[in-house]
């Protein structure tokens, strides 16, 4: 079921503050055979990484994904947000609709993560929009163990195919309650995957959760999934910011 719609303007940036005691870093993050930027921030004593799938027509700017990132420092939690595509990609349909490709350059920069000091042996999860999460959904279930919970917001997990029943993370699904043809994809997706998971509606919103206190409570819910999960997946380990230079 082909659910595309005409992306509405997005609206001003989101300036965030670093968190007190983070280390804020601009990236390029070497997908091989591309380098993509990136933006990562990691709070002091921080529980895990989330890396970021922006939707189509998006990108590692994305306000409302910065939003959501801005909540998750608070929780204790780093974040990466980069470019799944390079300006030449981006303009071509075909990949910005790829979800193997996506899928790809979220298990590239899964990879690059690794290999940061300290911050690589946190684990990560991946937070996903729209098709950006079905990239998330596809990498995770390539990845295994390796990626320690998913949550999607405003998703297309029936775009990620045959990998939802593989997905073993612990995968959270916030929808509109408004967005009634994609809350029936969600609805499908939950039934068939097979890990723990939870399908979460929130009443009156609509798919880009413009409403007042839409977002917020997207966020809210987002920073409380992958504390707990992130939390446990780690045994309790955290970041020292020396390693980065904070």
């Amino acid at each position: 079921m082909p659910i595309f719609r005409r992306r509405a303007p997005e609206p001003p940036p989101v300036v965030i503050e670093d968190p007190p005691g983070a280390v804020r870093r601009t990236v390029s993050v070497n997908v091989d055979p591309v380098r993509l930027p990136g933006d990562l921030a990691v709070p002091n004593e921080a529980v895990g990484m989330v890396v970021f799938a922006h939707g189509s027509g998006s990108s590692r700017l994305s306000p409302r994904n910065r939003q959501v990132a801005e909540r998750l420092h608070e929780a204790g939690l780093g974040t990466l947000l980069f470019d799944l595509l390079t300006p030449e990609e981006a303009e071509d349909r075909r990949k910005v609709f790829d979800i193997e490709l996506l899928a790809d350059r979220l298990e590239g920069a899964h990879r690059w993560l690794r290999r940061w000091p300290q911050v690589g042996a946190l684990p990560i999860g991946f937070f996903g929009a729209s098709t950006g999460a079905a990239a998330a959904l596809v990498a995770a279930a390539r990845l295994g163990a390796e990626v320690a919970a998913v949550v999607s917001r405003g998703g297309r997990p029936d775009l990620a195919g045959e990998a939802l029943p593989r997905v073993t993370a612990p995968t959270l699904l916030i929808v509109g309650g408004d967005d009634v043809e994609v809350l029936a994809l969600n609805r499908d997706a939950e039934r068939r995957m097979r890990c723990e998971r939870r399908l979460e509606v929130i009443p009156g919103a609509s798919h880009l959760f413009e409403e007042p206190g839409a977002l917020e409570r997207v966020a809210d819910l987002a920073a409380e999934w992958f504390a707990r999960y992130l939390t446990e997946a780690g045994g309790g380990g955290r970041a020292s910011l020396a390693s980065l230079g904070g």
